[in-house]
């Protein structure tokens, strides 16, 4: 659910200088997003054997990509996206908008009787350029998966989000502050450094 990559020279110079991008291609990752995830478990040692994961703006699959492989494929992991995901190991992918009621019963059906230890969501909306538009529409994105945690996330699970400093975040933190018993906000080094982007590490959801 990531937005559309903006076209043009500089962007494609950009990428190519980019050393994340690099190691990405040659270590066959699906995207630089790896790194990102790689830095808050290496902080935070999200990831244990055996793990119910929930994963949603999963495509192209580096987040699920990761936490399968890191896990050895010990690990069961529910991948949402609008686009298409090609297959990884240990992934139940659901090509559809979380937001949609028959998508969330998907996910749920795919739980089964359990509940996940871990939601993680890498999503941002299309960008327009616009932050008074840009930003809403992120807001309203994480807000929906910190309640999607109430419907599939154990209690003492844990809840990672990328999130675009500006309005409405500081009110986003505080509720997930009311949820869960620890809270943190991470900028990992693979994030621009020019970049709004930071991740909210939620830690023991409380029931």
């Amino acid at each position: 659910m990531s937005g559309p990559r903006r076209s043009g020279g500089s962007w494609k110079d950009r990428q190519e200088r980019d050393p994340y991008v690099r190691a990405a291609r040659a270590a066959g990752w699906r995207s630089r997003a790896v790194f990102k995830l790689e830095q808050i478990d290496r902080k935070e040692r999200l990831l244990f054997p055996g793990m119910l994961v929930v994963d949603l703006g999963s495509a192209p699959g580096s987040w699920s990509q990761y936490v399968t492989e890191t896990l050895d494929g010990r690990c069961q992991i529910v991948a949402v996206d609008l686009l298409e995901m090609d297959s990884l190991p240990s992934v139940d992918f659901i090509r559809g908008d979380f937001r949609e009621d028959s998508v969330l019963d998907e996910i749920t059906a795919a739980l089964g009787d359990a509940r996940a230890d871990l939601v993680m969501s890498d999503m941002a909306p299309n960008i327009s350029g616009n932050r008074a538009i840009d930003q809403p529409r992120s807001m309203y994105l994480v807000e929906l998966a910190l309640d999607l945690c109430e419907r599939v996330l154990k209690p003492g699970g844990d809840f990672v989000c990328k999130l675009f400093q500006g309005e409405g975040t500081d009110a986003f933190i505080a509720l997930a502050r009311q949820r869960f018993e620890r809270v943190r906000v991470i900028k990992p080094k693979a994030s621009r450094a020019g970049s709004r982007e930071v991740y909210l590490v939620a830690r023991n959801r409380q029931i």
